[in-house]
């Protein structure tokens, strides 16, 4: 059975953050998802989540300036200690909100560093995550992001990815599969995620071109998730999208969809 997660990074951007957990659950979502949570006290987020009996889905670890351009730090190798902060404080804000896994974004490679000083930084630092994390019981995930929205981001794919995940060797390291990023890079969208499945536990859609509503694009959405319901596929999917016309106007697509 499908369960969709409201992005509240992504979704009802009409109201102001904290207003958006009582707009997700008002139009029928029973879990959420957002970047991150740090610009706000954990216990008010975790107030936001009871109030609206919303289930906390998924966050990303802090990721550098944000504002400033920065896409992650994971793979920077003057930002270790950073990271390693980020980490902790990603912990504290789990322990509060009780989110079900958290997601690192390996980050642009810097100006200088080589694709091997990038790959050698990233696996230590998931190394490091995923021990401190599993000793807490977080799942820890990594997403591929496309070029095209991120040009130089370090992770940009499957078989890359898959690679990572063997190279640091945990049993507390899964991969975010996000449909739109995957189909922009590689597509083959179904028999990739029937061959992984098994360290998929989180999927985040929109559509392409445009990173809008499913529905609105190339992506078969109507096949996609009738194919997860078959292959056995268990997880949340975050709907990751900019909606094309307002967020409420544009969630015709679940019943279109048979959701």
């Amino acid at each position: 059975m499908t369960k969709l997660a409201a992005n509240l990074t992504m979704l009802f951007n009409e109201v102001p953050f904290m207003d958006r957990f009582e707009q997700a659950a008002k139009n029928g979502f029973k879990g959420v998802e957002f970047l991150f949570p740090y610009d706000f006290p954990a216990a008010d987020v975790a107030a936001k989540l009871k109030e609206n009996n919303l289930e906390m889905v998924l966050h990303n670890l802090p990721a550098g300036n944000w504002a400033g351009g920065e896409r992650g730090i994971a793979c920077h190798p003057d930002r270790v200690e950073e990271f390693k902060a980020g980490v902790d404080k990603a912990i504290e804000y789990v322990k509060v909100l009780g989110t079900k896994q958290v997601n690192i974004l390996s980050g642009i490679v810097p100006a200088g560093v080589t694709h091997e000083q990038a790959e050698a930084t990233l696996v230590a630092n998931l190394k490091y995550a995923a021990a401190k994390l599993k000793a807490e019981g977080i799942p820890l995930l990594i997403e591929a992001i496309n070029t095209f929205d991120i040009p130089g981001f370090f992770l940009t794919g499957t078989k890359q990815t898959l690679d990572i995940i063997a190279k640091v060797g945990s049993d507390n390291l899964f991969f975010q599969y996000d449909i739109y990023h995957m189909q922009r890079m590689e597509g083959e969208l179904a028999n990739t995620l029937k061959a992984n499945l098994a360290v998929i536990p989180h999927i985040q859609l929109a559509d392409n071109p445009g990173r809008f509503e499913p529905g609105t694009g190339e992506i078969n959405y109507t096949f996609l998730f009738k194919f997860l319901d078959e292959i056995g596929y268990k997880g949340w999917i975050g709907c990751e999208y900019k909606p094309k016309a307002g967020t409420v106007e544009g969630l015709g697509w679940r019943a279109a969809h048979g959701l």
